[in-house]
Protein backbone atom coordinates (compact mmCIF):
# COMPACT_ATOMS: atom_id res chain seq x y z
CA UNK A 1 0.00 0.00 0.00
CA UNK A 2 -0.25 2.70 -1.63
CA UNK A 3 -0.73 1.59 -5.41
CA UNK A 4 -0.58 4.32 -7.74
CA UNK A 5 -1.52 3.18 -11.39
CA UNK A 6 -1.72 5.75 -14.41
CA UNK A 7 -3.26 4.84 -17.42
CA UNK A 8 -3.13 6.87 -20.13
CA UNK A 9 -4.13 6.33 -24.10
CA UNK A 10 -1.25 5.24 -26.95
CA UNK A 11 -2.08 8.61 -28.72
CA UNK A 12 -0.22 11.14 -26.53
CA UNK A 13 3.42 10.80 -27.87
CA UNK A 14 6.14 11.82 -25.67
CA UNK A 15 4.29 11.26 -22.19
CA UNK A 16 7.98 11.71 -20.17
CA UNK A 17 6.86 8.36 -17.74
CA UNK A 18 9.96 8.57 -15.74
CA UNK A 19 10.01 12.13 -15.13
CA UNK A 20 6.38 11.45 -13.99
CA UNK A 21 6.81 9.17 -12.16
CA UNK A 22 9.47 11.17 -9.66
CA UNK A 23 7.40 13.98 -9.28
CA UNK A 24 4.28 11.69 -8.70
CA UNK A 25 5.92 9.82 -6.29
CA UNK A 26 7.35 13.44 -4.35
CA UNK A 27 3.96 14.05 -4.73
CA UNK A 28 2.27 11.43 -2.97
CA UNK A 29 4.83 10.09 -0.78
CA UNK A 30 5.05 14.54 0.73
CA UNK A 31 1.60 14.02 1.85
CA UNK A 32 1.11 13.42 6.17
CA UNK A 33 -1.12 10.79 5.14
CA UNK A 34 1.50 8.53 3.90
CA UNK A 35 4.01 6.86 6.95
CA UNK A 36 7.15 5.11 4.83
CA UNK A 37 7.44 6.58 0.82
CA UNK A 38 8.74 3.01 0.46
CA UNK A 39 5.39 1.65 0.71
CA UNK A 40 4.29 3.58 -2.54
CA UNK A 41 4.45 1.55 -5.53
CA UNK A 42 3.64 3.61 -9.05
CA UNK A 43 3.36 2.45 -12.87
CA UNK A 44 2.43 3.26 -15.84
CA UNK A 45 -0.07 1.44 -18.06
CA UNK A 46 -0.05 2.25 -22.12
CA UNK A 47 -3.65 1.58 -23.38
CA UNK A 48 -3.07 0.42 -27.03
CA UNK A 49 -6.61 -0.28 -27.85
CA UNK A 50 -8.72 2.38 -26.26
CA UNK A 51 -12.06 4.62 -27.26
CA UNK A 52 -12.97 8.20 -25.59
CA UNK A 53 -16.90 8.09 -26.11
CA UNK A 54 -17.92 7.70 -29.78
CA UNK A 55 -15.46 9.64 -32.22
CA UNK A 56 -12.61 6.90 -32.81
CA UNK A 57 -10.17 9.77 -33.17
CA UNK A 58 -8.88 13.27 -31.83
CA UNK A 59 -9.41 12.36 -28.37
CA UNK A 60 -6.98 11.10 -25.78
CA UNK A 61 -6.80 10.15 -21.79
CA UNK A 62 -4.85 9.88 -18.43
CA UNK A 63 -6.63 8.62 -15.72
CA UNK A 64 -4.62 8.06 -12.37
CA UNK A 65 -6.04 5.38 -9.69
CA UNK A 66 -4.82 5.62 -5.66
CA UNK A 67 -5.36 2.64 -4.01
CA UNK A 68 -4.90 3.18 -0.04
CA UNK A 69 -5.96 1.86 3.07
CA UNK A 70 -9.54 2.58 3.89
CA UNK A 71 -9.24 5.47 6.63
CA UNK A 72 -8.84 8.29 5.16
CA UNK A 73 -10.65 11.35 5.55
CA UNK A 74 -12.63 12.90 2.37
CA UNK A 75 -10.02 15.90 2.57
CA UNK A 76 -7.17 13.70 2.68
CA UNK A 77 -8.32 12.21 -0.09
CA UNK A 78 -9.06 15.25 -1.90
CA UNK A 79 -5.55 16.70 -1.46
CA UNK A 80 -3.73 13.41 -2.89
CA UNK A 81 -6.10 13.41 -6.11
CA UNK A 82 -5.04 17.10 -6.17
CA UNK A 83 -1.25 16.16 -5.94
CA UNK A 84 -1.83 13.63 -8.39
CA UNK A 85 -3.45 16.23 -10.94
CA UNK A 86 -0.76 18.94 -10.42
CA UNK A 87 1.34 16.75 -11.86
CA UNK A 88 -0.36 15.33 -15.06
CA UNK A 89 -1.47 18.55 -15.72
CA UNK A 90 1.82 20.16 -16.20
CA UNK A 91 3.23 16.48 -17.73
CA UNK A 92 0.41 15.08 -19.93
CA UNK A 93 1.75 15.72 -23.62
CA UNK A 94 -1.15 17.92 -25.11
CA UNK A 95 -1.52 17.01 -29.39
CA UNK A 96 -2.70 19.65 -31.70
CA UNK A 97 -6.40 18.79 -32.52
CA UNK A 98 -6.84 16.04 -29.47
CA UNK A 99 -9.10 16.89 -26.68
CA UNK A 100 -7.30 15.37 -23.92
CA UNK A 101 -9.30 14.29 -20.16
CA UNK A 102 -7.28 13.72 -17.39
CA UNK A 103 -9.00 11.55 -14.10
CA UNK A 104 -7.74 10.93 -10.45
CA UNK A 105 -9.77 8.22 -8.78
CA UNK A 106 -8.53 7.22 -5.09
CA UNK A 107 -9.38 3.46 -3.89
CA UNK A 108 -10.38 2.20 -0.92
CA UNK A 109 -8.77 -1.19 0.03
CA UNK A 110 -10.21 -3.56 2.68
CA UNK A 111 -7.83 -3.46 5.30
CA UNK A 112 -8.95 -6.89 6.65
CA UNK A 113 -8.45 -9.01 3.52
CA UNK A 114 -4.88 -6.76 1.92
CA UNK A 115 -1.80 -9.05 2.69
CA UNK A 116 1.56 -6.82 2.22
CA UNK A 117 5.13 -8.41 3.10
CA UNK A 118 8.51 -6.95 2.49
CA UNK A 119 10.60 -10.14 1.53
Amino acid sequence: MPHLIVEYSRNLDGFPEARALEELNQAVTSSPELADEADLKSRFVLADSFQVGTVGAGRAFVHAQLRLLAGRTPEAKQDLSGRIADVLRRLTPRPPGVMVQLSVEIVDMDRPSYVKERL
